[in-house]
């Protein structure tokens, strides 16, 4: 009867290197997704070329994979950033655009720019609290 000594003197072991395994597996594939992902995304690239990147993260994942953080790895974290930052141009211009138009448009300025403009005189003591909540009230009517 053969039994595993290392299982039986440490099993805390024994979880500690499943679950290194599991994370080791988690991480291969998210760097893999996320190289598949940036293979598509990459603009500087021909169709045959993102055709061969993928051939060779898919068929040979290790090889493919340590070469493509190789040559490709500081593009890489280029095209994040560039991603980055047109999502956030974005979401500006959504939240201006659903804000509505402000002063400096040429719109009247929005309830929430009053406001503001309504805190910061209350705070420098240019009104009162109670100037403020009548204004705030004929504001928000």
């Amino acid at each position: 009867m053969e039994t595993n000594l290392l299982a039986v003197d440490y099993p805390v072991l024994n979880i500690f290197w499943t679950m290194l395994e599991l994370f080791l597996w988690i991480l291969w594939f998210f760097l893999l997704f996320k190289i598949i992902t940036d293979i598509f995304r990459s603009h500087d690239l021909s169709g045959w070329g993102k055709a061969g990147w993928l051939v060779l993260v898919i068929i040979l994942p290790l090889i493919g994979i340590l070469a493509y953080l190789i040559a490709r790895g500081q593009s890489m974290g280029k095209r994040d950033l560039e991603q980055a930052q047109q999502t956030e141009a974005a979401v500006k211009a959504y939240i201006r655009e659903a804000a509505g138009p402000t002063a400096a448009d040429g719109g009247s300025g929005s309830h929430v720019d009053d406001l503001a403009r309504l805190a910061d005189l209350r705070e420098k003591g240019a009104i009162s609290d109670e100037e403020y909540q009548k204004a705030k009230d004929k504001l928000l009517v």
